[in-house]
């Protein structure tokens, strides 16, 4: 069929051309279409359920909002895992699907789930966040102006910019983080009520009452429809105020003689401040899962200075972080080590092939490569990053067409003018057309297992692999086709093959080579496997984590302090950290921003004794702290020690919420405890603290804070209730009402504000006031409110989080200056040693531990599959198992030689690098095949004996063996040593291609010849 192929191509050159113009020029338009990311979206399916109760601790959240919404979802098809967290005024819970469940329809089986729950009256209902993912938050941008209060900014964000924004395509959600949200808030006098005989609960139905529009239908008039509208929502302070409560004595009581109204704003979840100076309003922009963060960042920035001209004068926008920043720099990485390893790839050729024309023409099959894997890469939905495009080597894309090239200069240059140039072509390409073919479809073949990675893993490296399937097929296609057509343009039947100093230099170098492997081949047998053993023992040294780390150029610092500390205070620890990193990283940090507690739309939920501290770094040449990214974060992490009271964890933006949400984690490694009793959960943590402490590498070692919230509790004395005749409900009121009640909205145009119910600000400032409070009985007398409750102050839960409804506490930690594998380990003998768990309580760990264990184990079925592949290719190939056993030897010469990069380089094995094994074990076999196959075509078509044909196929194929060598490792060499942004997860995988493929040329150009020696005269008799 093959043949066919190539014949057919060489009678019918121009159609072959015109296909080939239809192809670059899909190429091209692909390539305009093709979605851009930094790597690939690894949030699973979830979807996050968030409830706001602004007035709730967190035990009552628990039991009245999260304990219900867990209940409801569970039993779901291909539900995964449940988490939650209930903390003060929000719930949320995050359902995790299965890999593969359409996102629409796990939100429309919570949605029918969620109708069926049930709720205490005057909850909320629960809403379902964004659909949107870990790398969703794209923008995040600041309102300020100088002579506008919070609450204005706040307004003007969410009935201003936040609209427009909506409407830019791609975008899920605009949220607003910190600010104030505007209120109208009724603050009724407790004294006046009793005055005037009433409860806290005739004002509340009062208003509600009093305060709303209604519709009466129509009336007809003279034949003409009239519309009637009842109008009497109040829009005004003023009309507020002039509701009539009651009447006292004929005399109407109005809402203004039982309290006053004012502007105020919601009770404050979050706040915001940026660069040491105040606080402001934070607007995060979110994309819609699957778009093209590029493109919807573009288009928000775009919108947004739209908006921009339709504010006030004195208020401006700032953008702090932008998704395209990091993507332009991450693709730039990969545009740089492309085009390098392209320009070293057609410098070996031009110096090999000693021919412009030759050179030129194999140097083709690279962009005509580059340009149908963009096809089909449109086609498949995989977006160009940093993972999909890098591990394309141009070196592997070549070498096929390197192979032909080569035979055809050589043949033309042996039989020059002879016979007509496409005879001489056609012969040329049907002579290696065999293991060429063979050799790419192993390198193809061996790339396919990648595809049964799963999770995290799987997600990460499926695009990787997808794309480089995609490249090696369209470099097969061409080299039937395209190559053959060009090199009868080309090359004219006048070529004359020039001497080559470097390959008769490299060819007089192997000559002793190869003389002594085969006069001493049972000694290089022995050495070969005295090499293995080697690596053997080298590759029990490496040490292992999930993925390199990528650095962002941007930094989080995720701020604790205690349990129970107030909005203000955290706030002020906010900006004085901001001061204080400003002052001593003038030139390395160009914006810093905090974030604390919740944002409008609780896509983070964290307490006010949480603040997320981000860093936008300037470009490294301005630099001059620190030469490198986490030299960076470690002196900032000394800078922060004189802060007491405080724990730091440095992560980075994509980093924080992409480890958040596939594990509910923000560092390399959890350690989830499991049980009922918060405290025993928090004596345990504790224990495991201490002993994470003292394992080497450990930093950022952090318990997660449970407890240590101050509370006060009132609770109602039923005897005394009854005694004076007081329903429990008015207690109940006067207590709801320190917090807010909501009794309807006001509308002033298109905005709209809630009404609110509180008490003074005197008695939600002091706990002693509350209990000055009198109430009054039906008998017109007054009780302090001291002898129906009783007080105490305690301390409770600030968080209480759980997973698959059992409560959980976390022990984080990120690992330093060592691998995340060998830690894990000696972490779990020390916890399963030195710490005794009560009865019923357990460990278990997560992070990104999780998908190493996860990915480790299913490497060790993949790579298995992946050489069985490979044996069966080259069986097909060769007819004979002992030559294919034989070219398969150079499978464990290229693994050693990448265990020995990675140990020069003092590299841990990561995912990418088994990656990079999976790929040299097709590589290394390139050469092995060509080889042999010249070998056994002497000895079985012209006779020669087995050492006569080593020796003259070691001169005739020397050249395209190192070449193809060559081109594959220099096509890595600029990712290996490229330093810039997002170099670091192409590092291990290039560090073992080169590694793998220098070893295996080197080692099988001396092996290989020894092994066929004492073997290959047997093959026949085998398949026989």
């Amino acid at each position: 069929m093959f043949d066919a192929i190539v014949s057919w191509s060489l009678r019918n050159r121009l159609i072959v051309l015109v296909f080939a113009a239809a192809f670059i020029g899909a190429g091209f338009w692909s390539l305009a279409r093709l979605p851009i990311d930094a790597f690939p979206d690894t949030t699973p399916a979830q979807v996050q359920i968030n409830t706001s109760a602004p007035s709730l601790n967190p035990i009552e959240i628990e039991q009245q909002i999260t304990f219900p919404v867990e209940q409801a979802i569970g039993g779901l098809p291909a539900l995964r895992d449940v988490r939650s967290i209930s903390k003060f005024g929000l719930s949320q819970v995050v359902a995790v699907f299965a890999d593969g469940t359409d996102i629409y329809f796990a939100r429309q089986l919570i949605n029918e789930r969620l109708q069926a729950v049930e709720l205490p009256a005057g909850l909320p209902r629960p809403q379902m966040g964004p659909v949107a993912t870990g790398l969703g938050e794209v923008l995040h941008y600041l309102v300020r102006g100088e002579n506008h209060s919070l609450a204005e900014l706040t307004t003007l964000h969410n009935w201003v910019i936040r609209p427009q924004l909506l409407t830019v395509p791609g975008v899920a959600e605009v949220n607003t983080w910190g600010g104030e949200r505007r209120q109208y808030h009724v603050i009724v006098d407790p004294q006046r009520l009793i005055k005037y005989g009433l409860t806290l609960n005739d004002v509340i139905e009062t208003l509600r009452k009093n305060n709303e529009n209604v519709g009466g239908g129509v009336i007809s008039d003279a034949g003409e429809l009239h519309l009637v509208h009842g109008i009497g929502l109040a829009t005004t302070i003023a009309e507020l105020e002039a509701i009539v409560v009651t009447a006292h004595d004929g005399v109407p009581v109005l809402l203004k003689d039982v309290g006053r109204v004012r502007e105020g704003h919601q009770i404050r979840r979050g706040a915001v401040t940026a660069n040491g100076k105040g606080e402001v309003v934070l607007g995060l922009g979110f994309m819609l899962m699957g778009e093209n963060s590029h493109e919807v960042t573009q288009r928000l920035e775009r919108r947004l200075r739209e908006a921009e001209e339709s504010l006030p004068e004195g208020v401006a926008i700032d953008v702090l972080y932008e998704r395209t920043e990091l993507v332009d720099r991450v693709i730039a990485t990969v545009r740089t080590n492309l085009l390098e390893g392209a320009l070293l790839v057609i410098a070996v050729l031009f110096v090999f092939l000693g021919n412009l024309r030759a050179g030129l023409i194999v140097a083709a099959a690279i962009p005509l490569a580059m340009l149908f894997s963009f096809s089909a890469m449109l086609q498949f939905g995989i977006a160009a990053s940093l993972l999909s495009l890098g591990a394309i080597d141009f070196g592997l894309v070549v070498d096929s067409s390197v192979i032909i090239v080569e035979n055809c200069v050589r043949r033309l240059g042996l039989e020059r003018g002879t016979r007509s140039t496409l005879d001489i072509v056609r012969d040329a390409t049907l002579e290696v057309r065999k293991p060429t073919m063979f050799g790419e479809l192993i390198i193809l073949i061996v790339y396919l297992p990648i595809l049964l990675l799963e999770g995290v893993e799987g997600q990460l490296f499926r695009p990787m692999a997808l794309t480089v399937i995609f490249a090696l097929t369209g470099s097969l296609v061409f080299s039937l086709t395209l190559v053959p057509v060009l090199a009868s343009f080309g090359l004219g039947t006048k070529a004359r093959e020039r001497g080559n100093p470097i390959v008769r230099g490299a060819q007089w170098l192997y000559r002793p080579v190869v003389r002594f492997a085969l006069r001493f081949r049972r000694m290089v047998a022995l050495g070969g496997l005295a090499v293995l053993l080697l690596g053997a023992l080298l590759a029990t040294r490496l040490g292992s984590t999930f993925i390199p780390r990528l650095y962002e150029e941007a930094v989080v610092v995720n701020t604790v302090r205690l349990a129970g500390i107030s909005l203000d205070e955290s706030v002020r620890y906010g900006l004085r950290l901001e001061q204080l990193l400003k002052e001593e990283f003038p030139d390395e940090i160009r914006d810093i921003w905090s974030r604390t507690g919740t944002g409008q739309v609780a896509t983070d939920a964290m307490g006010l004794e949480v603040t997320d501290v981000f860093i936008t770094l300037t470009p490294r040449s301005e630099w001059t702290k620190s030469l490198t990214q986490a030299e960076l974060m470690a002196k900032m992490q000394v800078a922060l020690e004189v802060m007491p009271g405080m724990r730091a964890i440095f992560t980075q933006p994509i980093e924080m919420r992409v480890n958040e949400m596939t594990a509910g984690i923000r560092a390399d490694l959890g350690v989830k405890i499991f049980g009922d009793d918060l405290e025993l959960l928090k004596a345990s943590a504790a224990e495991i603290q201490g002993v994470l402490q003292a394992v080497p590498g450990a930093a950022d070692v952090t318990a997660e804070q449970v407890t240590g919230q101050p509370m006060l509790e009132i609770e109602l004395k039923r005897d005394a209730l009854a005694r004076h005749g007081i329903p429990g409900q008015q207690v109940l009121d006067l207590i709801e009402a320190l917090g807010e009640i909501k009794t309807g909205e006001v509308r002033q145009g298109q905005r709209r504000f809630d009404l609110v119910l509180r008490l003074a600000d005197v008695y939600r400032a002091d706990p002693m006031a509350v209990r000055k409070l009198w109430l009054p009985t039906e008998s017109g007398e007054r009780i302090p409110i001291a002898e129906l409750v009783d007080f105490r102050q305690v301390e409770g839960p600030s968080t209480i989080t759980r997973e698959w409804q059992k409560r959980r506490v976390i022990v984080q930690a990120n690992v330093r200056d060592r691998d995340l594998g060998s830690f894990v380990e000696e972490a779990k003998e020390r916890i399963a040693s030195e710490v005794e768990l009560p009865p019923g309580y357990f460990v278990s760990f997560g992070g990104q531990f999780e998908h190493l264990q996860r990915a480790s184990a299913r490497l060790m079925i993949i790579i298995p599959i992946a050489l069985l592949a490979i044996l069966f290719l080259l069986y097909l190939s060769t007819r004979s198992l002992v030559d294919a056993l034989l070219i398969a030897t150079g499978v464990p010469f290229a693994a050693f030689g990448g265990i020995l990069a990675l140990w020069l380089r003092d590299l841990p094995f990561t995912i990418s690098a088994g990656v990079g094994f999976v790929a040299v074990s097709g590589v290394s076999v390139l050469n092995g095949l060509v080889l042999v196959s010249t070998i056994r075509r002497k000895i079985d078509a012209e006779g020669r004996s087995v050492e006569d044909a080593i020796e003259e196929t070691r001169l005739l194929r020397l050249r395209p063996i190192l070449m193809t060598a060559l081109v594959a490792a220099l096509g890595f060499v600029p990712m290996a040593l490229n330093t810039n942004v997002g170099a670091e997860v192409q590092r291990p995988l290039a560090t073992v291609v080169i590694g793998g493929v220098i070893a295996d040329n080197l080692l099988t150009l001396m092996v290989l010849p020894a092994l066929y020696a004492l073997f290959g005269g047997r093959s026949r008799r085998v398949v026989g």
